[in-house]
């Protein structure tokens, strides 16, 4: 049976682990944005070392070994320490998934459902991330495998916020009539989801694809309402291994394409969110209305990041935090989605006190 001392350890993981994922994410994206992808030809390590050849001794061999790829130790740096982040992050999630296995009973943590195979889920996305950071080097920054670490990123972060969650809030105090509004509030929040990440999608191919560019005029592109595009050459998934992809290899009007689509994208998810900010804020549960109110604000600095990356040409600095907001606010609505479900979760005697004023703790699963 686990510990107290155990449960606590896990309990303070989850959170810094959380915190640390956001790193991850943030580093990858600087990473990805000075293009230092490929700043290591080779993977896990870097021209065969653990660390970027430096040393003239140390460069001519590693130049020999990679004719293609000159050492450039200001490329490789951000891209090796990428990696060492990742692989510590990755030593976390295995130290959570072995504290959650060393209990008593397969799927209980001190009461909480589930949490062991939570865990192990979040354990089975870092290896999956790992093997999508190693193509995305072999495969020379194939756009497919791009938007897919990308979106493996945001899915590891999610889960470790949900591990958080049920961890330090098993339960969550709710009325009758606030159960019943989550209840109906449940399609809109999955529908919110599924917007929100076909966004993220988006914006991942996106940068995959080097269209941040693509259009540098609002509320126009190119002069137009719209431009030429090219949707069948930008959306074409069949592109194939081989070429090296830094850069880009898709031409004008299928960039557009892409970056036309992703500004549409970004109207209709808006549009939607702040549809479920305002309708989750009158669920008149406090827990809820607080994360409303953290969506809200994560909104709009993601939109005020949106039109900054437009207007100044992608700086650096606000294309890390717009890929970094677009985590958060995928957490915040997973956030809204956890809360939700164990407020439906309601004991079945309390199905027989529809007008009792007091409030009931319900279990989270």
């Amino acid at each position: 049976m686990t510990s107290p001392r155990h449960s606590k350890v896990l309990r303070y993981l989850s959170v810094f682990a959380l915190c640390f994922a956001m790193l991850v994410i943030m580093k990858g994206a600087y990473t990805r944005l000075v293009d230092a992808g490929l700043g290591c030809p080779d993977w896990p390590g870097c021209y065969g070392m653990i660390g970027v050849p430096e040393a003239p001794e140390d460069v001519a061999r590693a130049e020999a070994l990679f004719p293609e790829s000159p050492v450039e130790a200001h490329k490789g740096w951000p891209e090796m320490i990428h990696r060492y982040i990742a692989a510590t992050l990755g030593l976390f999630i295995l130290i959570m998934a072995g504290l959650a296995l060393r209990q008593q009973r397969p799927g209980l943590y001190d009461g909480v459902p589930n949490v062991s195979l939570h865990a192990l889920a979040l354990l089975a996305m870092v290896i999956l991330q790992g093997l999508f950071g190693m193509w995305t080097v072999t495969l020379k920054l194939w756009p497919q495998v791009v938007t897919a670490h990308l979106l493996g990123g945001f899915a590891t972060l999610t889960l470790l916020a949900l591990m958080s969650w049920r961890l330090w809030v098993p339960t969550v105090p709710a009325t009758q009539g606030q159960v019943a509004k989550a209840r109906s509030l449940r399609p809109l929040v999955s529908t919110a989801i599924v917007v929100l990440v076909l966004q993220i999608v988006l914006g991942g191919w996106m940068s995959a694809n080097y269209a941040a560019l693509a259009c540098v005029d609002l509320p126009t592109c190119h002069g137009s309402y719209w431009p030429a595009m090219d949707f069948s050459r930008g959306f074409d998934l069949t592109q194939h291994v081989g070429p090296n992809y830094l850069g880009g290899v898709m031409d004008s009007e299928a960039r557009v394409a892409i970056h036309f689509s992703h500004r549409v994208g970004a109207i209709v998810t808006t549009l939607v969110l702040l549809w479920l900010i305002v309708s989750t804020y009158r669920s008149g549960q406090p827990m809820l209305q607080r994360l409303a109110l953290v969506v809200s604000a994560l909104l709009a600095i993601q939109v005020a990041l949106g039109l900054t990356n437009v207007l100044a040409f992608v700086p650096l600095w606000s294309a890390v935090l717009h890929n970094a907001v677009a985590a958060l606010l995928l957490v915040g609505l997973a956030s809204i989605a956890y809360v939700q479900t164990a407020m439906l979760r309601l004991a079945p005697q309390d199905h027989n006190n529809d007008k009792m004023p007091h409030q009931t703790g319900i279990s989270a699963t």
